[in-house]
């Protein structure tokens, strides 16, 4: 017993890591997540096959073997057990129990035996009576089903194991190991991969992975393998006629389902149904669960935002899954692949209050994602924040960053909304996001042309020479042109210009030559100087910038103050960007697609019979109490002498209780 406990144990824990673990996953996503040494131990010991593994199966065979040999060994001893009423025990033995008690009656042996078989009757007392050469013996039962529960429950455990068995992967396995049929590691049109790779529809058991776009039909699961995956074939195809989603009023999904028609490979019969979370549609023995939505293709429309001050602005156009060329030049080493990865149409984020969100627009670091950087926040900030398109730049080595940016100017609370450029080294990383403020049009226009202007040495001479003279007397020449001169040195230094003698670009150039020049103590006094130069300079230079533009000039209001404060950050930040553009959602048009989970269980039905067995079976060992009583009758002068014991496989206080209540209910003993 202790032994099949401890197993029963190891098989519990077991489970706990199958449910955490993703299981079939390739060996690369382990290493990714865990790292290589907690990979290499994982796959050693089978941890991400942890339902087929060899050791996990040895252990339910082993228990289901054990469990059913104590049941065909104890089975017909309780069978006899619950047949018997024990009404062959001496009457002598009575005087052996703990429970015993003798009074006597003024009824003959015969009818005191009657009358008290009828009187346990009525209580729900299995009776027997038995005449005997010198008195009557009454024997009766009460309880029996702590011993049905026994069997119930261990019954149970074999149900359960051979239920999960049968639902388990150890099918497909077998068919691997038996039937030639391999893992497929390439890549490629689902209808061109060979028969080794496919399992046939009459499959008994699978569970599998099933993506469909809206007006398209798909009839091939996929079941992930830890070295590639099987292509299951279903008896039927699945067409989406339209993935739904509806939303609370805070802006959070509460339900996800898809119209769908079930199109019959055999009869050709097709049956509409409407699959939903935890609703799922049946047809031929196999359920259709809804798991999760994907993109189906969507189109989109990028234009690219230069954040180089040389790249010129275009569009491109391309398909979420395709990819586009890019060249920075004529060498094959400047060119970029830029991928689309992903389009969402609904981004609910957790903004909470814009004044208490602690977050430092003036940090070099802006911070991270939207809804990680307010997690103290309650749902009365849950807004959607509109569109946003995932993609990714590879360059020529294969190297790759993925970004994220939002369609939309999001408003947090900065006094301008801004448009939020993120940014991701690899998919283990949060993204990082450049704030960049929306003009007066809630545009990027602003943005761009400053971005631009900044990198023009004419340009920022003239801006130079605009703001010298106008924040000095025009009586003092030679202030003006000092004034001139620290200008263009700082503004040459935030634009990266080599020749204004630092290194880098933004704040921090500017901030690193002062460190170098400046004494300590003076270093914050000239550091407030140089940002306020800066902040004249490059107000200047947007208003030079408009002015080409053909665009009025902007005001000196408070909102104007507040981006101008945004696009210096932005424009620090953006010589730390890693690409020399930033692809901004124009358009789409957007193809969605549900992924279905197909199942076929055979074993669901016996792993729910053995539930149930084990529920009932643990109640009724552990709450119902198996009772014997026996009423010993002797013939006396009187009428009858009567001997009463009882006995129960647990001593408690209710057997005590029980024990006075029959006394005094048979035998009328004080």
């Amino acid at each position: 017993m202790r032994f099949a406990i401890s197993l029963l144990t190891v098989i519990c824990i077991a489970s706990v890591i199958g449910t955490v673990l993703r299981q079939g996953e390739p060996a690369a996503n382990y290493v990714n997540q865990f790292g290589p040494f907690w990979a290499k131990l994982f796959l050693a010991l089978k941890l991400n096959a942890v339902y087929s593994a060899p050791w996990f199966l040895l252990i339910l065979a082993f228990l289901v073997v054990s469990t059913s040999l104590c049941i065909a060994r104890n089975a017909p001893k309780i069978v006899a057990d619950l047949r018997s009423g024990k009404e062959n025990l001496r009457e002598q033995s009575l005087q052996a129990f703990r429970h015993r008690a003798q009074g006597g009656m003024a009824q003959a042996p015969d009818a005191a035996a009657r009358d008290i078989g009828q009187a346990l009757a009525r209580a729900g007392w299995k009776v027997k009576l038995q005449q005997r050469s010198n008195g009557w013996m009454v024997a009766a039962r009460k309880g029996a089903a702590n011993k049905i529960g026994y069997l119930a429950a261990h019954s149970a455990i074999v149900l359960v194991c051979l239920g999960g068995l049968s639902d388990g992967d150890l099918i497909v396995r077998a068919q691997m190991l038996l039937g030639g049929k391999t893992p497929y590691t390439g890549g490629g049109m689902i209808a061109d991969v060979q028969p080794q790779h496919r399992l046939p529809a009459s499959n008994p058991t699978f569970r599998g992975n099933l993506l469909v776009a809206e007006g398209t039909q798909a009839g091939t699961a996929v079941l992930n393998q830890s070295d590639g995956i099987l292509l299951q074939d279903l008896p039927f195809t699945v067409e989406l006629k339209k993935f739904i989603v509806e939303y609370y009023s805070t802006g959070m999904p509460k339900l996800f389902a898809s119209d769908i028609v079930i199109h019959d490979r055999e009869t050709g019969e097709a049956v509409p149904a409407r699959v939903e979370v935890n609703h799922p549609a049946r047809w031929r023995g196999v359920e259709i669960y809804q798991s999760s939505f994907d993109d189906g293709g969507s189109s989109v429309t990028l234009r690219a935002v230069p954040l180089n001050g040389e790249t010129r602005p275009f569009e491109v156009q391309g398909t979420i899954g395709g990819s586009t060329q890019l060249s920075r030049g004529g060498d094959k080493g400047d060119k970029l692949t830029l991928e689309y990865s992903g389009l969402r149409v609904i981004n609910v984020e957790n903004l909470g209050d814009p004044a208490s969100s602690g977050t430092d627009t003036r940090k070099v670091d802006l911070g991270q994602h939207l809804g990680a950087a307010n997690k103290s926040q309650t749902k009365k900030g849950l807004r959607n924040v509109g569109p946003s398109v995932s993609y990714k730049l590879r360059d020529a080595a294969g190297q790759a960053r993925e970004f994220n940016n939002y369609m939309l100017p999001i408003d947090m609370g900065d006094g301008v909304p801004v448009f939020l450029l993120g940014m991701r080294e690899s998919p283990a990383d949060q993204f990082r996001y450049l704030r960049i403020p929306a003009d007066e049009q809630g545009s990027i226009e602003g943005f761009v042309r400053l971005k631009a202007a900044l990198a023009n040495p004419a340009l920022r001479s003239e801006a130079v020479r605009r703001y010298a003279a106008k924040a000095t007397d025009p009586s003092r020449p030679a202030v003006t042109e000092q004034l001139a001169a620290s200008t263009s040195q700082a503004l040459g230094l935030f634009a990266g210009d080599s020749a204004a003698g630092g290194k880098g670009a933004g704040l921090a150039a500017v901030s690193e030559y002062l460190e170098s020049r400046v004494p300590e103590a003076e270093r914050n006094r000239a550091g407030e100087v140089v940002v306020r130069i800066l902040g004249g300079a490059l107000f200047e230079l947007a208003q030079l910038s408009r002015e080409q533009a053909g665009v009025k000039p902007m005001d000196n209001s408070e909102r104007t103050q507040a981006y101008m404060a945004q696009a210096i950050v932005a424009l620090s930040d953006a010589s730390l960007y890693p690409a020399p553009m930033a692809f901004q959602l124009k358009d789409f048009r957007q193809v969605q697609a549900s992924v279905f989970q197909v199942t076929r269980s055979p074993g669901k039905t016996i792993v729910y019979l053995g539930c149930a067995l084990l529920i009932l079976g643990v109640f009724a060992m552990l709450y119902v109490r198996e009772r014997r009583l026996w009423v010993w009758l002797a013939p006396s002068h009187n009428g009858s002498q009567a001997s009463m014991a009882l006995s129960s496989n647990r001593e408690t206080m209710d057997v005590d209780r029980e024990f006075e209540r029959l006394r005094h209910q048979l035998l009328g003993s004080p």
